[in-house]
């Protein structure tokens, strides 16, 4: 590279240069041989902009460094050419809702809002936006922030959005930071939360007294609480796996399994099904699912138990009479765990886990009725989850029909060359 350059500079091994190359975006720890001052003599400093460059001086990208990180350096642009100002994080923001817009832009359901509505603005690498998560909930967007340097890039990051989505119509009044994530820890940042003022960004934005939100999904309204929600408050990827389930509902009694706050219930209750029960271990979930229900107009069909999923598939296979006070026999099971596994160590009992709640909701269906099925987890892979889901069948002296293979909605981009970005998949089938 015979460019003068101002930044810091990464020198990094063969093998983290082949996996650049190859298109992920990370350089571990043990895959840098040093970190050299930028040419104009200016520190190192945790979360400024490095070069990453081979022995040899080969250009590879420019990154973001994270000093106290496993993961060391994480690529922004591949492109010497690149300025990193705020015209760079602009045209990465518009290019992210441009996408947005193309790939959901026009599947709104008849008489629905916009898909765009309610959907993940940023997807962290997926978007070249390493360690930044944004979501819009209507006229709020919440962000999660996991990276010093992007944290140290807030208010230009934050500006870029506000401005490309303002610019384009649509009338965000605010941003609700959901910084307590675990992975802040690895980072050596605090955690917090609360609405952004606006320091350090020449625009407006407003700091409303509560993070208390309605938001519409697929047609049906939601009560948020940003503050104490999981995430950043609701699961956006699983907005075409619950029509696909709508689809199935009509006339159905349902079973939703691991509930959540209710969608997956409320879609089949919205597709015409005649019983949904929502199950959750969370008291605090169930009571949000019921009020979900009452404020759609759904609580007439719908009913919520606060259990263990597993205890209460075992209790409704072992006594016909609780099943069938249950709303029983149930001709549709969805099952919607949280990850059983966030490593590669632990897919093993991961493993087991859906291959014992599969085997239960399967030996629950009778003939001919409707299992959807996942699994959240980058290491719970799709091969992984169709050997578990084939175990129970077998176990359970079951075959099954596939109905339909998904994935994440497309707000939530797979970007190949980055494994990381694929975490979900979706399985329906009918027992046959």
């Amino acid at each position: 590279m015979k460019q003068q350059r101002p930044y810091a500079r990464a020198i990094v091994t063969k093998k983290a240069a082949r996996a650049l190359a190859a298109g992920h975006p990370w350089v571990f720890a043990g895959e840098v041989l040093a970190v050299e001052p930028g040419l104009d003599g200016s520190p190192v400093e945790n979360g400024c902009l490095v070069d990453v460059l081979e022995k040899n001086g080969t250009y590879q990208g420019t990154g973001l460094l994270s000093a106290e990180s496993k993961i060391r350096v994480r690529l922004i642009s591949r492109n010497a050419n690149d300025r990193f100002d705020g015209a760079f994080w602009h045209r990465k923001a518009a290019w992210a809702w441009e996408y947005r817009k193309t790939t959901m832009g026009h599947r709104a359901l008849p008489g629905c809002e916009p898909d765009t509505d309610c959907c993940r603005v940023v997807f962290s690498e997926a978007d070249g936006f390493p360690g930044l998560v944004v979501d819009r909930y209507e006229d709020v967007l919440v962000s999660q922030v996991g990276t010093v340097g992007m944290e140290r890039l807030r208010p230009q990051v934050y500006g870029a959005l506000l401005d490309v989505l303002r610019a384009d119509g649509a009338d965000i009044r605010a941003i609700f930071e959901r910084n307590d994530g675990k992975t802040r820890r690895l980072e050596g940042l605090p955690s917090y939360q609360g609405f952004w003022g606006g320091g350090g960004w020449d625009g407006q934005v407003s700091v409303p007294d509560s993070p208390q939100v309605v938001a519409h999904e697929n047609g049906i309204a939601y009560a948020l609480d940003l503050a104490h929600s999981q995430k950043t408050g609701f699961f956006l990827d699983q907005k075409y796996n619950r029509r696909a389930v709508r689809d199935l509902a009509a006339g159905k009694r349902v079973l939703d399994c691991f509930s959540h706050v209710g969608p997956f219930g409320l879609n089949a209750a919205a597709g015409g099904a005649a019983f949904t029960r929502c199950v959750d271990i969370s008291q605090t979930a169930c009571d949000l699912a019921a009020a979900n229900a009452r404020l759609n107009g759904l609580d007439g069909s719908m009913a919520f138990t606060c259990a263990n999923v597993f205890e209460y598939l075992d209790a409704l296979l072992a006594d016909k009479r609780f099943l069938k006070e249950q709303g029983g026999p149930f001709d549709l099971i969805v099952l919607d765990p949280p990850a059983f596994t966030k490593s590669r160590s632990t897919r093993g009992s991961a493993a087991r886990g859906y291959r014992e709640i599969n085997n239960q909701a399967m030996r629950l269906l009778p003939r001919g009725g409707y299992l959807a099925t996942c699994s959240c987890s980058h290491f719970m892979d799709a091969e992984h989850l169709k050997s578990a889901i084939a175990q129970a069948a077998h176990d359970a002296h079951v075959q099954l029909r596939q109905v339909e293979e998904r994935q994440q909605a497309p707000d939530h981009p797979i970007v190949w060359g980055i494994p990381e970005t694929h975490y979900l998949d979706f399985f329906i089938f009918q027992v046959v």
